[in-house]
């Protein structure tokens, strides 16, 4: 057996994960385990399996021409630094419990640090219809390089100075920019901090005038775009003055509804009875906010008029035209 890749040491920060990769090859395919020794002088070798350190530890194997194998570890602690060792062997004997291999295990090495995760102190500050965006590390850290901020996966702004204070500034108000946004510290480890600019539910209608059919199910759907999602969807109807609350268990109503996204199902639509407007309400622990959807429903019927319009305009204008041509003189009178 031969290592075609070996793992390679990585530091990390508490609570990250890291993840170790192994490739043997060998005729027959050898086996790939994973041997782990901590710092502590008194500690020795001992193998990892698949949901060893209370299932923080995943092991993924695959012996098709050649062996690979990926172990990752998730919410690192301090505990989890030292020497990871990559063993493989394609000898017959080498699990055997009283014979000893004939050909040894070979081994490639890794060593994981895991560095205390730095405090970082976020802020969000508003002045002059602009919101002001800082990360500060106030604890012992790595050599920083340079910053990034990012949101919804997209870099905002990057800059290469080294420094434990980074800031970001939007133009706008809170509403238009809710969300969460990630300052980024560049250095070994990279260090990352979340700001988050929450507001009350920014409510939106999918659609603020619906149309359904008599007999059919009408579909009403609201939307929350803004941070954090909603805890709570509720549906009203108007009527008479008052508001009546919607629920499932009435029977003509379904409501489906999920952090950012309610809607509501009207089973059997009835002209009289379910014509009208409708509020959907969303709250969180900032606040509550409403969208009004007003629904239109047609008779059945109400697609024949505009055919049986028609219809009746060709046979007014043909009575017309024959009534004419019977009372019409003729031009020439016939020999």
């Amino acid at each position: 057996a031969g290592f075609i890749k070996s793992p390679l040491s990585q530091k990390r920060l508490t609570q990250d994960s890291v993840e170790l990769y192994c490739e043997a090859i060998g005729n027959p395919i050898p086996e790939i385990q994973w041997w782990f020794e901590g710092n502590d002088p008194n500690e020795t070798y001992a193998q990892l399996w698949d949901g060893a350190r209370q299932d923080r530890v995943k092991i993924n194997a695959t012996y098709n021409l050649h062996s690979t194998s990926t172990i990752s570890i998730a919410n690192l602690t301090g505990d989890d630094s030292g020497m990871y060792e990559c063993r493989a062997s394609n000898d017959p004997d080498r699990n055997h419990l009283s014979k000893s291999p004939k050909v040894k295990w070979i081994r490639s090495q890794a060593n994981v640090f895991v560095i205390e995760r730095p405090e970082i102190a976020t802020q969000v500050t508003e002045s002059s219809g602009k919101l002001i965006l800082s990360c500060n590390i106030s604890a012992p850290h790595p050599t920083i390089t340079g910053h990034k901020w990012i949101h919804k996966e997209k870099i905002l702004e990057e800059d290469e100075n080294a420094g434990a204070f980074t800031s970001y500034t939007i133009d706008g108000k809170r509403e238009e920019h809710s969300g969460v946004y990630e300052c980024v510290f560049e250095a070994n480890p990279q260090i990352k901090g979340q700001v988050n600019i929450s507001v009350a539910p920014q409510v939106t209608a999918y659609k603020k005038s619906e149309h359904g059919n008599e007999g059919d199910t009408g579909v009403l759907t609201c939307k929350n775009p803004s941070f954090p999602a909603v805890t709570t969807w509720s549906w009203y109807k108007s009527g008479h003055g008052v508001s009546a609350l919607l629920e499932n268990a009435s029977g003509r109503y379904i409501i489906k509804s999920t952090g950012n996204k309610t809607e509501l199902r009207i089973l059997k639509l009835d002209i009289e009875q379910d014509t009208g407007d409708y509020f959907c309400n969303g709250t969180n622990s900032y606040g509550t906010g409403d969208a009004t959807v007003n629904l239109r429903v047609r008779s059945r019927l109400a697609a024949l008029w505009p055919f049986l319009g028609i219809v009746a305009e060709v046979l007014v204008l043909v009575t017309i035209i024959f009534i004419y041509e019977k009372r019409r003189k003729p031009d020439e009178i016939p020999d």
